[in-house]
């Protein structure tokens, strides 16, 4: 089956709100010009890095995206260099520090702690466990810019204060997308999780009906038939997204296939297995007596077994070859779904 991984997102912060600025100014004699440069610089990485997750979203060339990932990588070192050119502000170093802190952290997260996010996406599929341990990873490096987010705004604040600068509090269009980014992403995740623990289950169900071995098959049907209830439960209460119900109605299209395979086709399943097996231990018994010794009444209950097993497996075929095409429709609904969700609210960006 391939691969149902979801799309990989860090999110980096908004700081500055707006500085006007009359005239140009040397940011070495004014303090509102040098908290303007490291503005500047900043937004310039965060720009593309917004064109970059743009590019995750909507387009499907992989090399662009790598590309645009790269320039992403390119202007995280251009701010840093630039930040790092620039002198303390009269012998002030906080603010500048206070960025250079920020913005090596966000290369390291985006270079370094990236790269790891990504080589975890091949263990990911192996285990719901591992699955949820890729999201929250994701979540926890989300986490730790936040809070550098947060603290660089504190130091933003603090020079401004401290050279009596008034910082004009808007939204921007950047950081608006952004926000928008985080929210979506997050969203994406707790349905992909509902979603992928069944998944995940019906791949085990599958490997124990392959084996023909029933004890598995009824753990892991059981497993399924547990999963798929708690997550219809979860979405019964899930809010849409943006009045969007597309993801939410393809994973409770998904779940409540898992839940008709665990409780309704899966035993036919089961009950062809154990009548296979009494059938060929009946079948081993007739073969043991000598032609001669069969009885009539041996020989019609060993032709009504045939009939019987050859009946039980047609119903096998037919139900596994639904059961597969099943699978093949939810899987491809919810792929389909997915991408097209992302790709209409993902804000677009060059």
């Amino acid at each position: 089956m391939k691969k149902l991984l979801p799309f990989c997102l860090l999110v980096f912060g908004i700081i500055f709100g707006s500085i006007n600025l009359a005239k140009a100014q040397d940011p070495s004699d004014d303090a509102v010009a040098y908290i303007d440069a490291i503005n500047k610089a900043e937004t310039n990485m965060n720009k593309a890095y917004m064109a970059y997750v743009s590019a995750s979203a909507h387009s499907s060339r992989k090399r662009k995206i790598e590309k645009m990932r790269d320039h992403a990588v390119e202007n995280i070192i251009t701010c840093q260099n630039e930040i790092t050119d620039l002198s303390p502000y009269k012998g002030d170093n906080s603010l500048r520090q206070s960025s250079l802190n920020y913005v090596q952290l966000c290369y390291k997260v985006f270079n370094d702690d990236y790269a790891h996010i990504v080589n975890m996406e091949e263990i990911a599929e192996q285990s719901y466990d591992e699955m949820q341990a890729y999201l929250l990873l994701q979540e926890a490096t989300n986490d730790t810019l936040k809070i550098a987010n947060e603290r660089m705004t504190k130091a933003v604040n603090s020079f401004a204060s401290k050279y009596n600068i008034k910082l004009i509090s808007e939204k921007t269009e950047l950081g608006d997308k952004m926000d928008i980014t985080g929210r979506l992403n997050k969203y994406r995740d707790k349905v992909y999780l509902l979603f992928f623990k069944c998944n995940w289950e019906d791949n085990q169900l599958i490997e124990a009906v392959n084996q023909k071995n029933v004890t598995k098959i009824e753990q892991d049907r059981s497993a399924l038939d547990k999963y798929a209830k708690q997550g219809l439960t979860v979405l019964d209460t899930l809010q849409s997204y943006e009045n969007d119900h597309a993801l939410r109605e393809a994973c409770k299209q998904a779940l409540a296939f898992y839940k008709d395979e665990a409780e309704k086709q899966t035993p036919i399943l089961t009950d062809f297995f154990l009548k296979e097996e009494n059938f060929n231990k009946f079948k081993t018994t007739m073969d043991a007596k000598a032609a001669d010794q069969r009885t009539q009444k041996d020989v019609d209950a060993y032709n009504k077994a045939v009939s019987d097993i050859n009946a039980a497996v047609n119903n096998f075929n037919q139900v596994n070859n639904q059961l597969n095409t099943g699978r093949n429709e939810v899987n491809n609904s919810w792929m389909g779904t997915e991408k097209a969700f992302l790709d209409t609210h993902t804000p677009y960006y060059k």
